[in-house]
């Protein structure tokens, strides 16, 4: 029997649906939110969440954050003052917020939100989402889906059967510099895209922080480097050469650099960067990249990962002594890729080429160059170079940036978001959840080639997964 005639209970049996969730429900929303700000709730108050939440402090007309779910005290004290969010509303869990929230539709018969924002760490993604769309709220999640192919599906299922305003953290679509170039994409005004290639460039001391010591280092953990930290160049590259789609995948990479085989021999025994007479020559040196920093005033990230609360010179000096942040790079248990390189055809022969790589000066400024039959586009994150072929003209274009992380990408997708839930269309988003998946699906045979040293069929492999889950 098909495993979606036996969802609901089967994904997370704490899980009750105590108001249904219908088109008729989002039309009457709509109609009551169309001059009040759209209300959301937070569901992790870190880097991401804040990210998010900062639209709220910009544009108060348009959005209010009203409930979070934090379990760092600090974190949690200082995010509900900044917002202002009454402490009845403030939880130390999701679990917490979710069951306040059962409890107000079952005596209120309203959420305590128009929509919640999941910021959680990657592996809660699917508890998180399905609960809360089980309860009819509008769900903006932070990428990647899911850790796992399995989840991912069952994901899809459960957003599908809600009937909710879905949006992804897929931040580079809605920066202002991928929209003019989309625009033009979809402009045909260069003829047809016929191939992309575009490097993602982590940045050497960036990936020491994040995949090496820090939450996304090993893929048990986590998910693979290519999942959590590319999935959205994959997401761009498909954004582009949509309406086709991927149809083989090849893949190559591994973990070259940050492991003991390549430890200078001046660094020694040592385990932490402060033990280590090498340090002071190091570029991975944990009192470079975090205490100098601060030192210096610079207290956001990547130091105020560290630390509940504000970070100061004690709180991050304990840290790095004493936490994960301070250990040698070579001396780290790690084990995601810091290469890799993905070869994809599309369904209507185009080609297009990614690269992960975590040894370089830039920090996540991708860079992009798409060939058409008439014309070509080259550029660096921050402004593109357009050559039309037909015309000789050759023209740079440099897009507002209007600040915030990924080039105002994140700003885009939170005001397109909060945009989508306030007028009930999906399409303003420019993807819904089947899209999303699909790049996803991309990605995981991607890293399926790169294992298993073979070309994957992106057909068949999406086939397989659903007839492994029964999802139909």
């Amino acid at each position: 029997m098909p495993f979606v005639r036996h969802a609901k209970g089967l994904w997370r049996k704490s899980i009750h649906l105590h108001e249904p969730f219908n088109l008729c429900n989002m039309a009457q929303d709509v109609a009551a939110r169309q001059e009040d700000p759209i209300t959301l709730a937070i569901i992790g108050c870190g880097q991401r969440g804040d990210n998010y939440a900062s639209f709220a402090i910009a544009e108060p007309t348009k959005c209010k954050i009203v409930a979070i779910a934090e379990p760092r005290p600090k974190t949690q004290k200082n995010f509900a003052a900044l917002h202002n969010v009454d402490q009845t509303l403030v939880f130390d869990s999701w679990e917490d917020l979710h069951k306040a929230s059962a409890d107000t539709i079952k005596t209120v018969g309203k959420r305590l939100a128009d929509a919640v924002v999941v910021a959680v760490q990657d592996q809660m993604h699917l508890e998180v989402v399905l609960a809360f769309a089980e309860q009819g709220y509008h769900i903006l999640c932070e990428k990647p889906m899911s850790t796992n192919l399995d989840d991912c599906l069952k994901m899809e299922y459960a957003v599908k059967n809600a009937g909710i305003i879905f949006g992804m953290g897929h931040v580079l679509r809605y920066s202002p510099y991928t929209k003019a170039i989309t625009d033009i994409v979809r402009s045909g005004t260069l003829g047809q895209i016929i191939n992309a290639v575009h490097i993602e460039p982590v940045g050497h001391w960036h990936f020491a922080h994040s995949y090496v010591r820090g939450n996304w280092a090993r893929e048990k953990d986590s998910c693979f480097s290519l999942m959590t930290k590319s999935c959205h160049d994959i997401d761009l590259l498909c954004h582009w050469l949509s309406p086709y789609t991927p149809t083989r995948v090849s893949s190559f990479g591994s973990l070259q650099h940050f492991r003991k085989a390549s430890k200078p021999p001046a660094a020694g025994s040592a385990t932490r960067c402060f033990d280590c007479s090498y340090e002071s020559e190091c570029p991975y040196s944990a009192r470079k990249i975090y205490l100098d920093r601060v030192a210096q005033g610079i207290t956001h990230w990547p130091a105020s990962t560290l630390v509940d609360g504000v970070p100061d010179i004690e709180n991050i000096t304990y840290a790095l002594r004493n936490g994960p942040y301070g250990r040698c790079v070579y001396e780290s248990d790690n084990d995601v890729c810091d290469n890799q390189v993905v070869n994809l055809e599309f369904s209507n022969g185009a080609t297009a080429s990614f690269t992960m790589i975590a040894q370089t000066s830039l920090i996540c400024e991708r860079q992009t160059r798409l060939h058409f039959s008439h014309g070509e586009i080259v550029g660096d994150m921050n402004s593109f170079t357009v050559t039309n072929f037909r015309t000789g003209q050759v023209k740079k274009h440099t897009p507002k940036n209007e600040g915030g992380h990924h080039g105002g990408g994140d700003v885009g997708l939170i005001r397109t978001f909060i945009e989508a839930v306030r007028t009930g269309k999906q399409e303003l988003l420019g993807t819904d959840i089947s899209d999303v998946l699909r790049s996803h699906l991309t990605v995981f045979a991607a890293e399926t080639s790169r294992k298993e040293g073979k070309v994957v069929n992106c057909e068949e492999f999406e086939s397989e997964a659903r007839k492994k889950l029964r999802v139909v």
